[in-house]
């Protein structure tokens, strides 16, 4: 008998709001089970145990990484122009699966670290190859700042002034970038 997807993606998407919410130590089998509304019997159906659920979790957040990167790599304005613009807080799947593996990594979880860093490098490469090694980081880091600040603040849900300070913000490092090219 096949496995439901629906069934299965609602686990996951529990297990990833628990993780979110409330850290890793408090998404147990049981909260996802009942977050999902499923048994605790349905969850082990689709998932043996927890590291089948961070299994899937970062399966997830390989998926939606490389899409990122597909689309930084197309985009007109270039891959560093695309990473500043997309690195505010838009609640987005990327967004949040990045947030519940980040619980994993609090707790040490080191495959959760390998990932991350996999992707990182991808996304260094990849600016590397537009603007050289050194600026590449501090695109990064100019990225990961815009970020981590937006999520502080609220993240999208931040208040219209806040939005209007990220989107001077995203400009103003785009005009960095573009002067440092020159």
């Amino acid at each position: 008998m096949p496995r439901k997807p629906v069934a299965r993606a609602a686990v996951l998407d529990a297990y990833e709001a628990l993780l979110i919410d409330v850290g890793e130590r408090a998404a147990t089998l049981d909260a996802v089970a009942k977050q999902a509304g499923v048994s605790k019997g349905g969850l082990l159906y689709h998932f043996p145990n927890k590291e089948a659920l961070i299994a899937a979790l970062l399966e997830r957040m390989d998926t939606l990484a490389a899409k990122d990167l597909a689309e930084m790599k197309a985009a007109p304005e270039g891959p560093a122009a695309f990473f500043i613009k997309s690195s505010l807080w838009a609640n987005s799947p990327l967004d949040r699966v990045f947030v519940a593996a980040a619980r994993l990594v609090e707790v040490a979880h080191e495959e959760t670290r390998r990932r991350f860093a996999g992707i990182q490098q991808q996304w260094l490469d990849l600016l590397a190859e537009e603007v050289g090694p050194e600026m590449a980081r501090a695109v990064r880091y100019m990225g990961d700042g815009l970020y981590f600040n937006a999520m502080l603040e609220g993240g999208a849900a931040g208040g219209e002034s806040k939005a209007d300070e990220r989107s001077a913000d995203v400009a103003a490092l785009l005009a960095a970038v573009e002067r440092l090219r020159n």
